[in-house]
């Protein structure tokens, strides 16, 4: 603890801070919450699409296995003829937190001989991009997460601050000064019966 002036200007000033934090405390409180229960939502939200995209992958290399042409979808180098090209977001809100919110994608197609491929090519390629968008959609929620729990750092280590620090502090601060001051009220008291005695027997 910083040291203190044992004065009522101090005291007035150290009343003030203790006033100020723990007014300031709860919204600290508030926020701490608001920020756990939104990325616990937020999580939530994430495995439940994350479980709707295995279950899509599931489905699609079953249903690709069945056909057997498997390389019908894919490039020369072995990758998807699909690929994601630009991720759409907007910019949400949460406990005076920027956020990224996920809008949808564009995806890339790459050119293809429409005679060479099987007739369910564009089934395939839509089924892939449904996957995709999912597969987008999470990273998008995984930064969301990022960012609140980085804001949830934050905001834990200020709600620790004042409760084990500032308010105990300021509180010892006070009750510090108000024992000096009494201390020096009282002994101004004794002081000037003293005085006053001393008087009463210089008069007699």
């Amino acid at each position: 603890m910083a040291k203190i002036k044992l004065t009522k200007n101090e005291l007035k000033k150290q009343k003030d801070a203790l006033k100020m934090y723990k007014r300031y405390l709860p919204t600290l409180q508030l926020k701490k919450q608001q920020l756990q229960t939104e990325i616990r939502g937020i999580e939530l939200k994430a495995r439940v699409l994350a479980a709707e995209r295995d279950r899509h992958l599931a489905e699609f290399q079953n249903w690709v296995a069945v056909f057997g042409e498997d390389e019908a979808i894919r490039r020369l180098d072995g990758g998807w003829i699909i690929s994601s090209g630009k991720i759409r977001t907007s910019t949400g809100n949460i406990a005076g937190v920027d956020i990224p919110v996920f809008r949808g994608a564009d995806f890339v197609i790459d050119d293809y001989d429409l005679f060479a491929k099987p007739l369910w090519i564009d089934r395939a390629l839509d089924r892939l991009s449904a996957m995709l968008t999912l597969d987008l959609e999470i990273k998008v929620l995984e930064e969301q997460i990022a960012r609140l729990a980085k804001e949830l750092r934050t905001t834990t280590q200020r709600v620790n601050l004042f409760e084990k620090v500032k308010i105990p502090e300021t509180a010892a601060g006070i009750k510090k000064i108000g024992i000096y001051l009494g201390d020096q009220q009282t002994a101004q008291v004794v002081r000037g019966k003293m005085a006053k005695r001393k008087v009463e027997r210089v008069s007699s």
